[in-house]
């Protein structure tokens, strides 16, 4: 049996009012995983999430690390970031997405992450959104639900922001330091 290897399976912007900005999901690969992944059940998944932020919610928050939200199954896991801004990020992590490297073959299964595992992940989405915000053509407040109202699209549709957050998910590992 082929040795498999933790890897992202979607990652989340959550705004300020809950409402969802971005989803990216990415399909687990190798043989006999090659499969899409329904966009609604990781859309109710992420939003599940949104009940353990707010009961974990900090008095202060500056680049809060929720850590695990949510344990689906023995694969599926979602963890948390919460930015000073109030934006929530969502990592969903397939533990068993993608085919170990050579040198992580010869190692016992990875049976979960340390804490830090996930936040050079994090801090790269963060770093994405903080360069979308700066751009001077981005409209946050076309995000905004209570200020939108049909001025335009509720979803973040840079396609420089989806080409990052799928680097990002790509390129990640348990243990990588930078992204």
């Amino acid at each position: 049996m082929e040795s498999r290897s933790p890897s992202i399976a979607a990652i989340a912007v959550i705004g300020r009012y809950n409402n969802p900005l971005h989803i990216s999901l990415f399909p687990a690969t190798g043989p006999n995983y090659e499969q899409e992944r329904d966009r609604l059940e990781y859309s109710f998944m992420v939003n599940s999430c949104l009940d353990i932020f707010e009961a974990r919610m900090p008095a202060k928050t500056v680049g809060h690390d929720f850590g695990l939200l949510h344990a689906i199954d023995e694969r599926i896991a979602m963890y948390g970031w919460l930015t000073n801004t109030c934006i929530k990020l969502v990592i969903v992590v397939d533990m068993e997405g993608r085919p170990a490297t050579n040198a992580e073959a010869g190692k016992t299964a990875i049976l979960g992450l340390r804490n830090n595992d996930l936040t050079p992940a994090f801090h790269a989405v963060q770093t994405a959104y903080i360069r979308l915000l700066r751009n001077p053509f981005y409209v946050p407040d076309e995000h905004n639900p209570k200020k939108a109202q049909g001025t335009g699209s509720l979803h973040i549709a840079s396609p420089g922001f989806t080409k990052e957050i799928e680097r990002i998910a790509k390129i990640w590992y348990p243990g990588i330091t930078t992204l």
